[in-house]
C-alpha cells in the first residue's frame, strides 16, 4: 500500500505501515505525513469507514481479489515482492505492477494483448479450455477446476478482473448458457489503473463466452492521451 500523502510535496521516508486509526483504509510512511494529509482525508474517512466495515461482504464477492485469491500471501505472511521473486514473476510481464516497486499505468503502451503469463502451462489458462462451461462458475476453485489449473496457481491475482466482469454478466442474465440472445457484447470498463499493464488477462472472457464479440471501451483519467481511444475487442471461440 503507498502511503496516501505521496505526491502531496514531501518525499516519503519509507514504507506505509501507519494507517488511519479510524478508518484503516489508507497508510502513511510516517506520523508527519498523517497529519499533513488529515486536511484531505477527512473529508472522505467518514466514508471509507464503512465501506471499510462492509469488507468481509466485499470479501465474499466471487472472483474479486479477496483473501481467496491471495492466500498464498496471506498464508505465508510474505512480501508480494518475495511472493512474486520465488516463481520469477517479480517485475516480469503483467505481474510487474503486482508490487509497489513495479511499474505504474504510465506504462501503458509496454504492454499489450499478446503477452504471456510467464508461467508453465499447469499454472496459466494459456490453452483454451477443455470443454464449454457447462453451469455457472461461483468461486475460484470452481473456475480452477474447469481450466484444469493447479489451486497454488498465482494467476487469480490478475485474473479477478475478466472474472469479476464474467460475474456481473450473469447477474444481469448474461450466461454461457443463453447465448443464443446475442452474440455482441458491449462493455464499458470505468477507472481502469493498473489493468492497463494486465490488457491480455482479458482475452481469457474468450473462453467464459465462447462464440460472442466482446467489445471493451477503458474509460478513465489513467489511460494515457495517445491511447484514448483504447477499445479491446475478442471474438470469443473455444480452442
Amino acid at each position: 500500500m503507498k502511503c496516501a500523502a505521496n505526491g502531496s510535496g514531501t518525499r516519503c521516508s519509507s514504507a506505509a505501515t501507519t494507517v488511519c486509526a479510524r478508518c484503516e483504509a489508507v497508510a502513511y510512511c510516517s506520523l508527519s505525513h498523517r497529519i499533513a494529509h488529515w486536511s484531505h482525508h477527512k473529508t472522505e474517512c467518514d466514508r471509507l469507514q464503512q465501506q471499510m466495515e462492509s469488507l468481509a461482504v466485499l470479501n465474499d464477492f466471487p472472483f474479486t481479489f479477496s483473501r481467496q485469491a491471495t492466500i498464498q500471501v496471506c498464508a505465508n505472511q510474505e512480501t508480494r515482492c518475495s511472493f512474486l521473486s520465488k516463481r520469477g514473476l517479480h517485475r516480469v510481464g503483467m505481474w510487474m505492477c503486482e508490487c509497489l516497486c513495479g511499474a505504474s499505468s504510465s506504462s501503458f503502451d509496454l504492454l499489450g494483448l499478446n503477452n504471456g503469463w510467464d508461467l508453465p502451462s499447469a499454472l496459466c489458462p494459456c490453452r483454451g479450455p477443455e470443454a464449454l462451461v457447462s453451469e455457472r462458475l461461483c468461486s475460484w476453485r470452481d473456475y480452477f477446476k474447469w481450466r484444469s489449473i493447479q489451486f497454488d496457481s498465482p494467476v487469480a491475482l490478475l485474473l479477478h478482473w475478466p472474472l469479476t466482469i464474467y460475474h456481473a454478466a450473469q447477474l444481469v442474465g448474461i450466461t454461457t448458457l443463453n447465448l443464443e440472445v446475442s452474440d455482441k457484447l458491449h462493455i464499458h470498463y470505468l477507472g481502469p489503473e493498473k489493468e492497463l499493464l494486465q490488457l491480455a488477462v482479458f482475452g481469457e472472457l474468450q473462453a467464459l463466452f465462447p462464440g460472442v464479440h466482446i467489445h471493451i471501451e477503458l474509460v478513465g483519467p489513467a489511460i494515457p492521451p495517445q491511447r484514448s481511444d483504447a477499445l479491446l475487442t475478442t471474438h470469443c471461440s473455444v480452442i
